[in-house]
């Protein structure tokens, strides 16, 4: 069973101090100009696709659940800014400040998509809406949380689609960054599409299932190899995957079929066996021949080895014998694109008089030009599959047939008919600070992943150069963006 609270479980102290220091400084700075109550909203989103693909898989929701669920300032929290200092020896916090920080509760509400749902460039995956300061105080640890779940459940999406319809086993603890890594890489790990871990901890907490059999050490432990397996099969022998290269693959296969042969006289059946260098392809090939002829079909050849989603697509393509895959560094570090670049930014803002001003960040990288106004995505959608995204403003009056356009190409556009299918991605999750949302179990997120990526066309799931998805800004939210920055340009 699922541990409650895992952030809680793990962490005795409070997390409201995972934070950059000029969340804090903002926060202090609200307050202190009296207009930390202010009504603010803020939109979190990536600007790239990771790993040169065509989507993303939204992660990481749940535990930030956990996270605003412990969002109080403890007394050592208190204290410990209570000691910080400028430059000039004296304190950064006024000790009113602090005092208020005591009795702080938070009070946003939260739109937010589901885990496990895909998700393209400038989509919010994150709404936020409610007084400055406690929405400014969430950007640091939201990024955190949800920039390296989402990397890890794209990378596992992707290997697991490459896979398909073998299962793959997240091997990844021993190269994650760090003990919260670990973890963290698990649990997007199966929302991407992995069938377990080797993480018996992430086990435990997540309720993830749990593989692994022995290590090298094992066989060099033994003078025989054949007297290793044996050992292991005596140990225990409802777990017997073999590690078959520990000096030469072929070699190691036979002995293995010859303990596989001693155990099955003993009503024990081998799972099969594991390699882990050589080459997979050809390896795979030969003992799955000698499997085969020595009676044992069923026997699972296990390949692990810094594999990722294009070597095991290619090893297919070979027509290799590997029906079970162990990925470990390259899903749980997210290697060829080590961290997601997502970004959290103020879109709206209340004026004195409490009403709306819209707001943007405007550069001279198009890219980093932010979007104005109160978000939700909608996902149009046909017989054969997903058809495009569009990005509205909740106070909008949107018209019958919807014009949407690229925000980074207006040459690109869409007319969606009246006549389409939809649904709108971004659901409620807190209001005024209260959980609204019914978390699914995160086998239902993993089922639900793979559903929605069938959704859509096999182009745009290629890993080189997919056809691109087609996501734009509502025209009339696109219009107000162009006159907003043409103001800002004429001040």
């Amino acid at each position: 069973m699922t541990t409650q609270d895992p952030l809680k479980s793990i962490y005795n102290e409070s997390l409201s101090l995972l934070t950059d220091l000029y969340q804090l400084s903002m926060a202090y700075g609200y307050w202190k100009l009296g207009i930390a109550e202010r009504e603010s909203i803020f939109h979190l989103f990536f600007r790239r696709k990771p790993f040169n693909g065509g989507f993303a898989i939204a992660a990481g929701l749940e535990t930030v659940l956990e996270f605003l669920n412990q969002f109080r300032y403890s007394e050592s929290d208190l204290n410990y800014l209570e000691q910080l200092k400028g430059p000039d020896g004296k304190p950064f916090f006024e000790g009113e400040f602090l005092e208020y920080l005591s009795h702080f509760s938070f009070q946003c509400d939260i739109d937010a998509m589901p885990e496990g749902t895909p998700v393209f460039p400038y989509e919010p995956i994150f709404r936020v809406q409610g007084p400055i300061l406690h929405a400014q105080l969430l950007e640091s640890p939201l990024l955190n949380i949800i920039n390296f779940q989402t990397l890890v459940a794209t990378k596992s999406a992707r290997i697991c689609w490459a896979a398909r319809p073998d299962p793959v086993v997240e091997f990844g603890l021993r190269r994650a960054q760090g003990i919260d890594g670990a973890l963290a890489a698990s649990r997007a790990a199966f929302i991407g599409g992995c069938e377990s871990t080797s993480n018996v901890l992430a086990g435990k907490i997540y309720n993830i299932p749990v593989k692994g059999t022995h290590a090298h050490s094992w066989i060099m432990a033994f003078d025989e190899e054949e007297e290793s397996f044996e050992a292991f099969a005596q140990a225990m022998p409802n777990n017997c995957i073999f590690l078959i290269d520990t000096y030469d693959s072929i070699g190691g296969v036979k002995k293995a079929i010859n303990v596989a042969k001693r155990m099955r006289s003993k009503g024990v059946e081998m799972i099969g066996v594991r390699l882990d260098s050589g080459d997979l392809a050809h390896l795979s090939i030969e003992i799955r021949k000698l499997l085969d002829a020595n009676g044992f079909p069923h026997a699972d050849i296990m390949a692990s080895n810094e594999l990722d989603e294009h070597i095991i697509k290619d090893l297919k393509q070979q027509d290799a014998k590997v029906n079970v895959w162990g990925v470990g560094t390259h899903l749980v570090t997210g290697k060829d694109q080590p961290a997601l670049d997502g970004v959290y930014k103020i879109s709206a803002f209340k004026d004195k008089k409490g009403k709306w001003q819209y707001k943007v960040k405007i550069s001279e990288q198009l890219a980093k030009v932010t979007n104005p106004g109160i978000h939700q995505v909608r996902r149009y959608y046909d017989a054969q599959g997903n058809v495009a995204d569009m990005i509205y403003d909740l106070h909008s009056h949107l018209p019958e047939n919807p014009h949407s356009i690229d925000p980074l190409d207006p040459t690109r556009s869409q007319t969606h008919s009246s006549e389409m299918k939809y649904k709108d991605l971004l659901v409620p999750i807190l209001r005024k600070g209260k959980c609204i949302y019914q978390s699914p179990s995160l086998r239902e997120i993993r089922d639900k992943t793979q559903f929605e990526l069938s959704q859509f066309h096999p182009a745009t799931r290629r890993f080189l150069y997919p056809q691109p998805y087609f996501v734009g800004l509502e025209k009339s939210l696109y219009e107000t963006k162009l006159n907003i920055i043409q103001d800002l340009k004429k001040k």
